[in-house]
């Protein structure tokens, strides 16, 4: 039996809520709602290439944390970026190819809950949603540095909605006369030789809303299948079970941020993730990674996960970004 500390947050002094941790969630595919709907055919060869893969990362779990190793598959619908198709045009037809293909999905998340996350109470909508993006961005460490800001060049992360991983180029003008302006190249922060160096919308504003990028809601995805998020103590979301055969709601807002299809699932969130993706996602996950890296994580909350985890003699690394993988899939 998992032995459950309890730890206090500083900034709330609330309990931190335990949360059942499976040894590997392995997200499987992105796609559109465009191309679920439209390239049927095209989703399903993606879903059946998938199965061998899932359960060659099921049995390397086995032999890293024993034959009992908790493994859970997620798929991430973008309800966010495209609010055009119904849940059940979408849902039916990717829970559908996915049996078709022998694939097996526990767990369904809205994007849109990555923003936003209503708390559901017997498969029903109550108060004021959680405002999770808003909540992790609060948790940025400031870009960029202090001689950036000093001068009025670029206004900080928190102002401006970008974030980079190192020094943004400098220019200004040399103190002698008929000189060109003196440049000095952007430098990626731990760079040995030379840099790769990237800077990340992480969200913008128009007409009193802010929209939020597709890298930052991802990076934010990562955190609560991590278990690394909390609201006042309390989970975030709370994997509602949806039983065969129940409709679809008419909006997706209806629908809660993450269902269980699988009664048998292992848990939703894990000590490591997996995440299976078109290879088009590659610049996405280099801005999350970069995302991650830039987070102040709760202290509590990563001290809990850490004796959670050695108490099943799982080592959790002090990084969270360390805790991420990625698997790009050629072809699609």
């Amino acid at each position: 039996m998992i032995r459950q500390p309890t730890y206090r947050e500083s900034s709330e002094e609330s309990a931190v809520a335990p949360l059942p941790m499976a040894h590997l969630s392995i997200e499987i595919g992105h796609f559109s709602l465009d191309e679920i709907v439209d390239e049927t055919d095209k989703i399903r060869a993606e879903f059946r290439r998938a199965v061998p893969l899932v359960r060659a990362f099921t049995e390397s779990a086995r032999v890293e944390f024993g034959p009992d190793a908790r493994v859970s598959t997620c798929y991430l619908a973008d309800d966010y970026f495209q609010t055009d198709h119904k849940p059940a045009e979408v849902l039916d037809r990717l829970l559908g190819v996915a049996a078709d293909a022998g694939l097996t999905i526990d767990y369904l998340a809205r994007e849109s809950g990555c923003h936003e996350a209503p708390v559901f109470t017997g498969g029903v909508a109550v108060g004021e949603p959680i405002p999770v993006a808003a909540m992790v961005a609060a948790r940025l460490i400031a870009q960029p540095e202090e001689e950036e800001t000093a001068n009025g060049r670029r206004p900080p992360t928190t102002e401006s909605g970008w974030l980079c991983n190192g020094r943004r180029e400098q220019t200004g003008r040399s103190r002698a006369a008929m000189h060109r302006e003196e440049y000095v190249p952007p430098r990626e922060h731990g760079a040995r030789e030379h840099s790769i160096f990237l800077d990340v919308e992480l969200w913008h504003d128009r007409r009193d809303e802010r929209r939020w990028s597709c890298p930052f809601l991802a990076a934010v995805w990562q955190l609560l299948r991590l278990g690394m998020l909390r609201y006042h103590g309390a989970a975030v979301v709370e994997p509602q079970q949806w039983l065969d055969g129940r409709d679809w709601p008419t909006a997706w807002r209806d629908l809660p941020p993450v269902v269980r299809l699988n009664e048998q699932a292992a848990p939703f969130t894990a000590y490591r993730t997996m995440s299976m993706l078109p290879k088009r996602y590659l610049p996405i996950e280099h801005a999350v990674r970069v995302i991650l890296d830039h987070l102040a994580i709760d202290d509590d909350i990563a001290a809990y996960v850490t004796a959670q985890g050695f108490a099943e003699g799982v080592g959790v690394p002090a990084k969270v970004v360390e805790r991420v993988g990625h698997l790009l899939l050629e072809g699609t």
